[in-house]
């Protein structure tokens, strides 16, 4: 069935144990892999569970559900809902937190549930996404937390790159450390992570620019496209290519590329900006965009260009290529894009 995602089983591994091992070189021994653009495909994540490493995370609970029974701790990534706590105990070991009422929420919770609940308590360094600002006066929450019987504070954390773009240096990763110094100084504890940020901190790789005490990151990206995200750049080592998109042919033939009448909005309430090429070769693929928003589609064969596309239709110049219906196309996929198509379930999966 097509349109379809094949998903090599083999380059996957191949990426995690060697990120695995360089996370090991620069003093990340509590990695959190990331699997939420995974939709809860658990065939895939069955084989990530098969390698050592700290916590399988996840933003949705729903999928942290379908992990329920691997022999992995289990992190919820996105700050709980104060109507999900129970969910939270029952399905996620550790989760990243910021709000005193819903740590109190956790605490009680986990109390009923006769266990101990990990958080993550989250700072803001400036990419101004979730956490408590790491200018604030955090140690009286602290004190408060530490005085919760059914809480267990794992560590500290952060996020970057993921809204404000903030991207990590030595600089901002210190303002974490400062924070990990005073709260260990204040009350004569040890915290166990340092989680210094995601897939955006692997630039710093190979550098001394992470300092020693960041013992943690959550990362996905880097290991499903091989590139780290603060700059986009490849890692060498890493595969590229383990997910790509294959759609079929539905309709092949020679068309104008500009309409004939007047313009106006298309079935997505856009007026559409379209260059006249004259007399074109198009192809008509049977995806679209309520499965993937067409900009994360990059098509294999350079002689394909996408020109556009609506729900159900994806439409491509086929230039000079020799493609004729129901002929396959493969596409590769950013990590936006992956995330889409994983979750629609009009794509059907394959492993390699």
């Amino acid at each position: 069935m097509y349109p379809q995602i094949t998903i090599d089983i083999n380059k996957l591994h191949h990426n995690l144990k060697t990120i695995l091992e360089m996370c090991h070189d620069n003093h990340i021994d509590k990695s959190m892999i990331v699997v939420k653009v995974l939709a809860g495909d658990l065939s895939i994540v069955k084989e990530i569970a098969k390698h050592d490493f700290a916590y399988l995370a996840d933003s949705r609970l729903e999928n942290l559900r379908e992990y329920r029974h691997l022999n992995k701790k289990k992190a919820l990534l996105r700050l709980p809902e104060l109507s999900e706590i129970d969910q939270v105990i029952r399905y996620a070991d550790l989760s990243l937190n910021s709000e005193y009422e819903t740590i109190r929420q956790l605490n009680e919770a986990a109390m009923d549930h006769n266990t101990t609940h990990e958080i993550l308590l989250m700072f803001d360094l400036g990419d101004l996404r979730e956490g408590i600002f790491y200018s604030d006066d955090y140690l009286p929450l602290v004190e408060k937390i530490l005085a919760l019987k059914g809480i267990d504070l794992k560590g500290i954390g952060t996020n970057l790159t993921c809204y404000g773009g903030l991207i990590p240096t030595r600089e901002v990763l210190e303002r974490l450390v400062e924070i990990k110094r005073r709260i260990e100084r204040r009350f004569a504890i040890h915290l166990e992570i340092v989680s210094g940020g995601n897939s955006s901190s692997f630039h710093l790789f190979g550098t001394d620019e992470i300092p020693e005490e960041i013992n943690s990151l959550r990362y996905g990206e880097v290991l499903f496209m091989g590139r780290e995200t603060a700059y986009g750049t490849m890692l060498e080592g890493l595969n590229a290519d383990i997910f790509t998109l294959q759609a079929e042919l539905i309709e092949v033939k020679m068309k104008p590329s500009y309409p004939r009448g007047d313009i106006g909005m298309n079935s997505f309430g856009e007026v559409p900006k379209i260059i006249d090429k004259g007399i074109m070769k198009r192809g008509i693929l049977a995806i679209g965009k309520q499965d993937v928003i067409l900009e994360n589609l990059f098509p294999k064969d350079k002689g394909v260009t996408i020109v556009g596309g609506s729900s159900d239709h994806l439409i491509v110049d086929l230039g000079n290529t020799d493609y004729v219906l129901g002929d396959i196309l493969e596409f590769d996929v950013n990590y936006p894009g992956l995330l889409h198509l994983m979750n629609s379930r009009y794509v059907d999966k394959k492993y390699l």
